[in-house]
């Protein structure tokens, strides 16, 4: 049985061996469990079940191990992630603690996936702000539009944030961090990103893009399972955020009171002023040996060779969908595709085809109407033969 991260291979789902579908094409929703990822989870599981309390301290060289990797994968600095459950925990985070004053301005796009908006809009009613929504779709339409349109709402509005997803959930559209962030930081506004449907097949580099905070989840294009993500904070940018989601472990010397003999328990320790402030309380250890699991692939295959083999696919299913009347919503430029292919048929169900797909064994997503395909590294371009034939059956 293969379960070591060399066995991993483009194109070859060896390692998911219990998986059903014919296609799994749905790795923007969640992604199927390798044997590696199932592998050092039951380890774990394993672990407590022999040392029980003694497996936490055990694994806090796995919780470090893995933020060097994180930190590699996005180009960030030693010290500036921290662990969250999931995307929106990290969203939340970083809404609810923003140096905000009554009146500021927030930039958030409409058509963006709820996790980069509902935050906003709570941290707007708490805080007294004003949301300005822009139109994400102009993006893909006529992205120097778009830009000049950013930049005009920055001169005028002097908003103090801008929050956008780095990939759009419906089209794939990639965003254009790197100018949307030049222009941040001409107009000083600061930038969070969504990095949930990029991070694990889609470059990513915090420094290069002028990222401010970032959050992500594991369970989709980093292979990992649902409960486990990241945070990333610029250094320099914790020290002004005020901590209003601060837990037990987020003092400095937290656990001191624990092993350090009587007289140590105390509430007025600082705060930490590093990122990992907002690991409040004990993590999902299970969910972050699956993520080390998951990115140990990944990083082996390189995140850039699996965005071209993505697309390779990509660009064979898109031509026989067009061929057969659809509408694709990726972008005709190659540095602004991502691993999602949207696509429409006009006067077709989307949601019914979505259903006859899933029951002939080919895992998509329709997202608000729009068909959605997302393959990553295990998908064999041999694939696209079937996922077409099941939509002949279905037309």
């Amino acid at each position: 049985m293969a379960d070591s991260p060399a066995d991993a291979i483009l194109g070859d789902r060896t390692l998911f061996p219990d998986l059903r579908s014919r296609a799994y094409l749905s790795h923007a929703a969640i992604s199927p469990v390798s044997l590696p990822v199932r592998a050092a989870v039951v380890g774990a599981l394993g672990d407590y079940a022999s040392q029980g309390m003694g497996a936490y301290t055990a694994y806090a060289s796995q919780r470090k191990r893995l933020k060097v990797k994180l930190e590699s994968l996005i180009g960030a600095e030693p010290g500036s992630i921290a662990f969250v459950p999931n995307t929106t925990s990290g969203v939340s985070d970083i809404a609810l603690c923003f140096p905000y004053e009554p009146g500021d301005r927030v930039v958030v796009f409409d058509g963006e996936f709820p996790a980069n908006v509902t935050p906003w809009q709570r941290a707007a009613e708490l805080f007294r702000l004003k949301l300005l929504f822009l139109p994400a779709r102009e993006y893909l339409e006529r992205q120097d539009d778009a830009l000049v349109r950013l930049e005009k709402v920055l001169q005028a509005e002097r908003p103090r944030l801008v929050c956008v997803s780095a990939v759009q959930f419906q089209t794939g559209y990639r965003m254009p961090l790197e100018e949307i962030g030049r222009r941040c930081r001409v107009f000083d506004a600061e930038l969070f990103v969504d990095g949930i449907q990029a991070c694990g097949a889609v470059p990513l580099d915090v420094r290069a893009q002028c990222i401010d905070y970032m959050s992500v989840g594991s369970h989709k294009w980093l292979m990992g399972v649902e409960g486990a993500g990241f945070v990333y904070v610029a250094p320099g940018k914790m020290r002004n955020l005020r901590l209003h989601v601060a837990g037990w472990l987020s003092h400095e010397r937290a656990a001191e009171f624990l092993f350090a003999g009587p007289g140590h328990l105390r509430y007025d320790r600082p705060l930490l002023a590093s990122a990992d402030a907002f690991e409040g309380a004990t993590q999902n250890l299970l969910g972050l040996v699956a993520l080390e699991a998951g990115l140990d692939l990944i990083q082996k295959l390189g995140v850039e060779r699996i965005w071209v083999h993505a697309n390779c696919y990509l660009d064979i299913l898109e031509a026989g969908l067009l061929d057969r009347g659809f509408v694709s919503y990726r972008a005709s430029d190659p540095r602004a595709r991502s691993c999602i292919l949207g696509v429409g048929r006009p006067g077709a169900d989307c949601v019914r085809l979505h259903r006859g797909l899933v029951a002939r064994d080919i895992a998509c997503s329709v997202p608000d109407g729009i068909l959605r395909f997302a393959p990553h590294w295990p998908n064999s371009a041999d694939e696209v033969s079937e996922v077409l034939g099941a939509l002949d059956e279905l037309l």
